[in-house]
């Protein structure tokens, strides 16, 4: 089984926990990088961007992540997430990860006024469609060739990306009982 991190410095990291003990799966919460040594998996939760990035510096946690990434370490950044392990941003801050080959927007879909909620298909999770909420959400721009898109919405912006071990969702699906998706990532993360 593999054993999953929750960025837990800022965001809503406790629902993504929450989503974790639903499906019995071995987590826990992510405040120093040390903390980043053993685990096969990493959730990077939504928030608000640029305050995670800055904490992720002020602690260190830039290149552990960048070097846990590379030893294999799967990663999944949810809506601010996204933002964060992205290449590039099409905004001026803050400076992502750069581990994902997408380019993003934040808050594509307008402000918090703006934010509503939806039912998508995901290429990577069969059944039902997953319902999304989408929460003053970024949005993939552009992705590089090793990038699989697996959901879209409105006329084919791409808002759930794969690349190797690497996921990030526009949306929030730790704020919804569907635990799909963090049954996709814990297999990612044991792959």
């Amino acid at each position: 089984m593999p054993k999953i991190g929750v960025l837990a410095i800022q965001g809503d990291f406790l629902e993504h926990g929450k989503m974790l003990d639903a499906i019995s799966m071995d987590w826990q919460e992510v405040r120093l990088p040390d903390q980043l040594d053993g685990l096969d998996g990493l959730i990077i939760p939504g928030g608000e961007s640029t305050t995670i990035v800055q904490l992720m510096d002020i602690y260190g946690f830039r290149d552990t992540i960048k070097r846990r990434t590379r030893e294999g370490m799967a990663v999944w950044g949810t809506c601010a997430g996204m933002i964060v392990i992205a290449r590039k941003l099409l905004d001026k801050r803050p400076e992502p990860l750069g581990l994902m080959d997408i380019e993003v927007s934040r808050n594509a879909f307008g402000r918090q006024v703006d934010s509503f909620e939806t039912e998508i298909h995901v290429a990577s999770i069969p059944g039902d469609p997953v319902h999304a909420i989408f929460i003053r959400a970024p949005i993939v721009t552009n992705v590089g060739p090793e990038v699989e898109i697996i959901a879209e919405v409105e006329e084919g912006k791409p808002v759930a990306v794969r690349q190797d071990r690497l996921m990030a969702t526009s949306f929030h699906p730790e704020l919804t009982n569907d635990t799909r998706f963090h049954e996709l990532f814990c297999k990612l993360s044991g792959s």
